[in-house]
């Protein structure tokens, strides 16, 4: 049995079986940008490199001012910022919703409040920043769906929040998985969620981090 068909990071069901949004956008009407929190910035960033139609990930701080974003102070846990990515993406290629069927399905664990694993804090939060009432829309009706469907062991810690300015992480951040897979962290966090990506939906594969 592969890992994919376990069920983990919170659900009671493969990661293949996590349904995409009933409802999308249209190519049209996809900004091609979002940010996404989900515990470590290592981990997503690592995770969403690997998709067809991603031209860009960077780690970085959603939620909080400018004169805490910074690493230090956001490990603190006190600054409102949560660890977060911005994905700049082709709409032609991968929509919206199918980077939240990935985040949600196999990129973190959206049942823990305030933490992924042994991370604890409200910089580790399960967040959405939707980027304008399209992607607002379509994060609110596929949090709803998940939940009708059962596919958790437990309720959805996910927050819908509005983000006023994203602030780009330290340049030691960037790629970080890919230039440093040798770290514990990496081993056995990061790239196991990876793995977990490559065998649930290898047909989603093909972005930056595959070269």
């Amino acid at each position: 049995m592969s890992s994919c068909d376990l069920p983990g990071l919170g659900l009671r069901v493969p990661a293949t079986e996590v349904p995409p949004p009933a409802l999308a956008l249209a190519p049209g009407e996809d900004r091609g940008e979002a940010v996404l929190a989900g515990g470590c910035f290592w981990c997503t960033e690592a995770v969403f490199r690997q998709l067809a139609g991603v031209r860009e990930v960077l780690p970085g701080y959603a939620g909080g001012s400018a004169d805490t974003a910074n690493y230090k102070a956001v490990c603190g846990g006190g600054t409102g910022h949560a660890e977060a990515i911005r994905i700049t993406y082709d709409p032609a290629v991968i929509g919206y919703g199918q980077l939240l069927r990935v985040f949600m399905a196999v990129a973190h664990d959206p049942t823990q409040k305030d933490r992924q694993g042994n991370d604890v804090g409200t910089q580790y939060r399960s967040a959405i920043f939707p980027l304008d009432e399209a992607q607002r829309r379509v994060a609110a009706a596929y949090l709803a769906q998940l939940e009708a469907a059962g596919v958790y062991a437990s309720p959805l810690a996910t927050t819908l929040e509005p983000l006023d300015v994203f602030f780009v992480a330290e340049a030691y951040h960037h790629d970080y998985a890919a230039k440093n897979p040798g770290q514990p962290y990496i081993r056995f966090v990061s790239l196991p969620k990876v793995e977990k990506l490559v065998q649930a939906f290898p047909g989603m594969l093909g972005g930056m981090g595959r070269g």
